[in-house]
């Protein structure tokens, strides 16, 4: 076996490892849109549920789960939208995200996560102004 290609596996390995770690310190801290604990305070979000990978492409897909506090919580889209707002200002453009509600903890799960994972969707639902002041508060308004 080649240890060049050993070591460049093991530089990859390492570069996602820090870049999961990042996403995970990035998230973890939203607010709750309804109470004042972080996400990661409310179990919402966990290290287990931010996986990366790379694609063929050479892209970056990272794959955030998340665990809304009740199964009919109906602010899960606007958690959903902050983790996706929060990324997507922090994190290069090669970065490509899918959140997901974690499978069974949600009734509604998959038309939120059609709606958190919609393009289209997002930039709508962004256009309107108090939604946007809501994503805002649960993202700039960090626990510190």
């Amino acid at each position: 076996m080649d240890t060049s290609v050993d070591a460049i596996d093991q530089d990859l390995d390492t570069e996602l490892k820090l870049l999961q770690d990042t996403i995970y310190d990035l998230i973890s801290k939203i607010k709750d849109p309804e109470k004042p604990e972080s996400l990661e305070e409310l179990n919402v979000i966990s290290e287990s549920g931010v996986k990366l990978s790379r694609l063929r492409s050479g892209q970056i897909l990272a794959q955030i789960e998340f665990v809304p506090t009740v199964p009919h919580c109906n602010l899960a889209s606007i958690i959903g939208l902050s983790i996706r707002s929060k990324l997507d200002k922090y994190l290069p453009e090669k970065l490509k995200v899918d959140i997901f509600i974690k499978e069974g903890t949600h009734d509604t799960a998959t038309e939120i996560n059609k709606q958190i994972n919609d393009k289209e969707r997002i930039s709508a639902a962004m256009e309107n102004p108090n939604l946007q002041k809501l994503v805002h508060d649960c993202v700039e308004n960090e626990e510190t």
